[in-house]
């Protein structure tokens, strides 16, 4: 899928860890594990306006379409 996730970049330039992110947005810090690794298959609204509450920014922050991206993984 050409849909990349870049909460790396926010929580890097927010300078705030995982936990951290995961205690504010009420997910575990396994089920942001996946999503931030690109590995979920989908992202409910709630939980992505939660994201970017914590991380006060815009989804286009967090998701990016890339075409091709998981195909040069592959």
């Amino acid at each position: 899928m050409p849909i990349v996730v870049d909460i790396d970049v926010m929580l890097a330039r927010r300078r705030m860890a995982v936990g951290e992110l995961a205690e504010r947005v009420g997910i575990t810090p396994a089920n942001l594990a996946v999503l931030k690794n690109g590995r979920a298959r989908a992202v409910r609204f709630t939980t992505l306006d939660a994201l970017c509450a914590a991380l006060d920014c815009q989804p286009g922050d967090l998701l990016r379409w890339v075409p091709g991206a998981r195909d040069a993984e592959s």
